[in-house]
């Protein structure tokens, strides 16, 4: 494997600060979530000052579509109105140079009334306009296996069959799902000519902890060893923390891995 190595953003943190860090931390690319202070519409206006730490610093651009926005909702109005806040989304994102989005298949309808296969069918759908969009606007869509939703681990066979999107492999989603690093390495081996970007969310249990990179026990080990050698995807650090300090252990904990 031979990967960039970044991290995804804080939205409790200035930006700003984050890149700078990046970009002395010798990290590849920042990962920007698009929510809250980091927003479409904040980064939109903000476009020139981000861009500009970004070239001085050499680092590649990432960004994590918001979330959830429901693009699987079984009501029309609401999922195209989804779909059109992510592809103004995948815009945004567009003009600041960023080459991948990290996007979450999902729908908040109520599990009780819809049931999950009939719910992928309107996702797919919406994933497969949202990576023809991405596509003309030279973005890599990237959907991510997210526990508790129509689109687990176990089942995101279904949307890579029904659509050409790249996949976002999450590992700490992965083991809330119940899957052992022996598992997941199993479906890295199985998959790693979709999978394009990895988050690396460290745990201590089957939870979304977002532990700083070797705080939790989870065995990396076989799941980068699935991985072929040619392999040349990136790799965010995905840390809970306002800590630029946690930040740089994880990196050097990743180091030791690679």
């Amino acid at each position: 494997m031979n990967p960039r190595i970044g991290f995804v953003t804080a939205v409790a943190s200035e930006l700003e600060p984050q890149l700078r860090f990046a970009g002395d931390g010798e990290f590849d690319y920042v990962e920007i979530l698009m929510d809250g202070p980091h927003s479409r519409e904040r980064l939109t206006s903000n476009r020139g000052t981000i861009r500009q730490i970004l070239d001085d610093h050499g680092l590649d651009l990432l960004v994590h579509l918001p979330f959830p926005t429901d693009i699987g909702s079984p009501y029309e109005s609401v999922r195209s109105g989804a779909v059109e806040t992510q592809s103004a989304c995948i815009d945004a994102a567009a003009e600041l140079g960023a080459e991948k989005a990290v996007l979450h298949p999902e729908s908040s309808a109520w599990s009780v009334a819809w049931d999950d296969a009939e719910l992928r069918e309107y996702i797919d759908e919406s994933v497969s306009k949202l990576n023809a969009y991405g596509n003309s606007r030279h973005v890599e869509i990237c959907a991510e296996n997210i526990f508790g939703s129509p689109y687990t681990i176990e089942h995101i066979d279904g949307l890579l069959a029904a659509t050409d999107t790249s996949l976002t492999l999450d590992t700490g989603h992965a083991r809330v799902t119940g899957h052992d690093p022996t598992e997941t390495a199993a479906f890295v081996a199985d998959h790693a000519d979709r999978i394009s970007h990895v988050h690396l969310n460290d745990t201590r249990r089957p939870a979304d902890e977002h532990l700083p990179f070797g705080a939790g026990n989870l065995d990396f080990g076989p799941i980068f060893e699935a991985f072929p050698t040619d392999w040349h995807g990136t790799l965010s650090l995905e840390v809970g923390t306002q800590s630029l300090d946690y930040l740089r252990e994880s990196r050097s904990q990743l180091e030791r891995y690679l």
